[in-house]
């Protein structure tokens, strides 16, 4: 009759204690920052949104007094974008006639101040906007200059605050702080991002004090050419004076053929 070998027991018991001690002592894996994974979402959204090359839209602006009287203005926006730099941007308004012909050309980039001209046919002249003016009011709207521009991850800092619930969607809600924040006319601004799709649906501003300023409300997303996410009105309403602007768009267009020469100073005044 063959013998059982016998097993090594101080081996087993050698074993046993190893498993015991991986899993009562914590493994040293650094965790994730909530500035790190701020960023980390910022950049996911960004990267969603690359690609799309140029796109045309129409948009109707309405302006209303804390009293609730409105009035209205007709837009058209285009936009191009820039491989490695931040988009360009040529908002033209249609009427009221007194508005009528004037034009606004963004220059959104990564990393320094961005450059911005206003065209008034009035004056027939183009008006620089210096940094030092980007907080001030767009067209009267409760839209400030530096809202006009593209959103370029390089021009915050982030931290993510946490999840949650927005209109029924699974949300990260991520605060931002502009690098600029010597001509900002905000501290920190606080988003609510869809965890499927990255779109953003609400923008908290608070001024330099801090106090709370604004809100932006985003609705009616589409998908354009199967990719790129666009809300179809924004809401901004000022809670320190009453005020609100919406901004409704329609007939998105894409890769519509515009080149750099959409979207220069000279443009501005021939801008139809």
């Amino acid at each position: 009759m063959k013998s059982v070998p016998r097993q090594n027991n101080s081996f087993i018991t050698a074993g046993i204690a190893l498993f015991l001690l991986i899993m009562i002592i914590p493994v040293n894996i650094p965790a994730e920052s909530a500035e790190e994974k701020g960023l980390a979402i910022a950049t996911e959204a960004d990267e969603r949104d690359s690609g799309y090359g140029d796109s045309t839209a129409t948009m109707l602006m309405i302006l209303r007094n804390r009293h609730g009287q409105e009035s209205s203005r007709q837009m058209r926006y285009r936009t191009l974008e820039i491989p490695g730099d931040g988009d360009k941007s040529l908002t033209i308004f249609d009427s009221p006639k007194d508005v009528k012909g004037t034009a606004l050309l963004n220059y959104t980039h990564k990393n320094g101040d961005d450059d911005q001209w206003l065209y008034l046919p009035a004056l027939k002249r183009v008006k620089r906007i210096s940094s030092r003016n980007k907080s001030g009011s767009f067209m009267g709207s409760e839209f400030a200059y530096e809202d006009i521009a593209s959103q370029e991850i390089e021009k915050y800092t982030y931290k993510w605050l946490r999840d949650e619930l927005y209109g029924g969607m699974e949300c990260f809600v991520v605060e931002r702080y502009p690098m600029d924040r010597k001509n900002s006319g905000y501290k920190r601004q606080v988003a609510w991002i869809d965890k499927d799709e990255y779109r953003t649906w609400q923008v908290e501003y608070y001024d330099r004090k801090d106090a709370h300023l604004k809100t932006l409300t985003m609705t009616g997303h589409q998908k354009h050419v199967d990719k790129y996410w666009r809300p179809a009105a924004m809401h901004m309403v000022n809670h320190q004076t009453g005020k609100s602007t919406d901004l409704q768009f329609s007939d998105y267009q894409f890769n519509v053929g515009l080149t750099d020469n959409d979207f220069n100073k000279n443009s501005l005044k021939r801008a139809k």
